[in-house]
C-alpha cells in the first residue's frame, strides 16, 4: 500500500484527490495539508512514502521550498509535483528541490497514478513535455561543452575559491585574502572539483576560462 499526502490550498482540489486515491489502485491518502508549513509538520509525524505538492500556495511555505525542507528532514520521502505551471523555471527548480516527479494538473487521471507508481518505486516521473524540455537542455549543454556538475551547483564561497585557484593563487595566498584556514580552503577545493567532475588544475582552469572567472582586476 502507497500511503500518501495531498498538499494543496484549494480544499476541493484536495477532496477530488483523496477521492481518487484513497482505498483504491494500492493507494491510501494518510494525510493532507493547506501549505508548506502543515506539509512538514504533518509528513513528520504521518511519514507517508509519497507527497502530492502544489506549487503555488499563498499562504506559508510554498511547494518548492516545502519540498527542499522535506527532503532533508525526510531523505526517503518521494515528492510530487502537481502544478498547472508547465515552466521550464519551474521545473528545475523542482528537480534541483529534490522532487521525484512533475506532472501537471491537466493530466489525465492514469497519468497521474502512473506518476505515483513510479516515484513510490524509486523512479523518476515527468511529463512528457517536461521531459523533452530537460534532454534540450542537457544536449545544448553538451554541445557547450559544459560538465556533468553545474557552476550554480557551487555555494558562494566554492565559487569564490574556484575563480582565485585558476588565477593562479596559491591555497595559502586563498587563506590570507579571505581570511580563513588553509585547510579549510583546500577543502572547498576539493569539493568543488569533485562536484564540476574536475580531476587537475587544468581542466579547472578551462572551466574558469569558460565561464568568465579568469578576471585578475
Amino acid at each position: 500500500m502507497v500511503r500518501i499526502m495531498v498538499v494543496d490550498d484549494h480544499a476541493v482540489v484536495r477532496s477530488g484527490l483523496i477521492m481518487l486515491l484513497d482505498g483504491k489502485h494500492g493507494m491510501q491518502v494518510v494525510g493532507e495539508a493547506a501549505d508548506g508549513d502543515e506539509a512538514i509538520a504533518k509528513a513528520e509525524e504521518l511519514q507517508p512514502d509519497v507527497v502530492l505538492m502544489d506549487l503555488s500556495m499563498p499562504h506559508g511555505k510554498d511547494g518548492l521550498t516545502a519540498a527542499g525542507e522535506l527532503k532533508k528532514l525526510l531523505p526517503d520521502i518521494a515528492i510530487l509535483i502537481l502544478t498547472m505551471h508547465d515552466d521550464e523555471e519551474y521545473l528545475f527548480r523542482a528537480i534541483q528541490a529534490g522532487a521525484s516527479g512533475y506532472i501537471l494538473k491537466s493530466a489525465p487521471h492514469d497519468e497521474l497514478l502512473t506518476a505515483i507508481r513510479h516515484i513510490s518505486s524509486g523512479n523518476a516521473y515527468l511529463h512528457p513535455t517536461a521531459t523533452k524540455r530537460l534532454m534540450s537542455d542537457y544536449l545544448e549543454k553538451m554541445k557547450s561543452g559544459e560538465h556533468a556538475g553545474t557552476y550554480e551547483s557551487l555555494s558562494d564561497r566554492e565559487k569564490e575559491i574556484l575563480a582565485k585557484v585558476a588565477q593562479g593563487y596559491s591555497n595559502k595566498e586563498i587563506a590570507e585574502q579571505l581570511i580563513i584556514s588553509v585547510k579549510t580552503v583546500e577543502s572547498h577545493k576539493s569539493n568543488l572539483m569533485e562536484k564540476l567532475d574536475l580531476k587537475t588544475r587544468p581542466d579547472l582552469v578551462k572551466f574558469a576560462m569558460k565561464k568568465g572567472l579568469l578576471n585578475f582586476e
